[in-house]
Parts: C-alpha cells; structure tokens; sequence
C-alpha cells in the first residue's frame, strides 16, 4: 500500500471446490470429488474481506500429457487421464464489480492481481472513469504484455510481507 492511500475493501473472486461424482473413463466407475469451502468461509469473515464465488464445473477428463502421442498396444487406464474443471462466473464478478466502483467513484485506486486478460475491458472502463488501475506483481510472476498497457502501474509485492 502506497503512502496516504487506506483500503477500502478487498474482494477476492475464486470458486469453492468441486463436489460431486463422476464417472471414470475407462472403468467406468463413479469417483466422488469431496471439497471443502471451509477456508473460503473463514477468509470471508477477516475484517475489509469480501469473498465472491463462482462456481466449479466438471468438465470431463483429458488424457494426461505423459500419454500422448498414445502408444497402441498400452491399453489406457483410469490412472492416465485427470479431471478437467472450468471456473465459472469468476470474471464477470470481477468486471462487474469493477464498473460498478468505476461509476459510483467511491474509490480511486483499483489494485488488481490477475494474469487473466478477460479484466481488460474492466479495466479500460475503468481508467475511462478516471480511475487508476495497479497490476500486483509478485517475485517470478510475469504478466501478459496486454495486461500491463492497461495498467497505470505495477504495485510490487515482494515475500515475506
């Protein structure tokens, strides 16, 4: 946090785990996902926190990378393929929440840590509201080029903080 500058809300945007069967593609039985939202729970109730949840979808299993090319004559099992899961509703909470700091200007400053590009338009609304929008780098993270030309500035967090 820079000089002179006071938080006014930290919202961080994930999903709880997955929680559900499926069925294995090859032996065609049921796997049970068991998650725990727990920590989400917890982080949610630290002063100036506010958790924003979308959700986790199975997406089938994709064959893992030590398998292909795939070799005929190794048959396939159950142990060569890995869950495929997708984080749903997470940017669009994002981009809402920020155009809706951007119109109300209740703030000045969005600090923003992603390296996911599908911000940007949130964030050029953002600056077009005459905002300032911080990109968080941390020590070996390296964001996209395009995320950095819509950012008015980086705000580096080095370890321990």
């Amino acid at each position: 946090m820079g000089a002179g500058e006071v938080i006014h809300r930290i919202m961080y945007y994930d999903c709880a785990p997955f929680s559900g069967s499926a069925i294995l593609p090859v032996s065609g039985q049921r796997k049970q996902f068991i998650g725990s939202e727990e920590w989400l729970k917890k982080l949610s109730y630290k002063d100036l926190f506010s958790v924003r949840l979308g959700v986790l979808k199975f997406r089938g299993y994709v064959l893992n990378n030590n398998r292909i090319p795939y070799t005929p004559g190794q048959p396939l099992t159950d142990a060569d393929f890995h869950a495929d899961f997708e984080q749903k509703g997470v940017d669009m909470r994002i981009g809402i929440d920020m155009a809706n700091l951007s119109s109300n200007r209740s703030v000045e400053l969005i600090t923003l840590a992603t390296n996911d590009t599908d911000c940007i338009p949130a964030k050029k609304h953002a600056g077009r509201s005459g905002l300032q929008v911080a990109l968080v780098t941390v020590p070996a993270y390296q964001p996209v080029p395009e995320l950095l030309a819509h950012s008015d500035f980086r705000r580096n967090i080095t370890w321990p903080i």
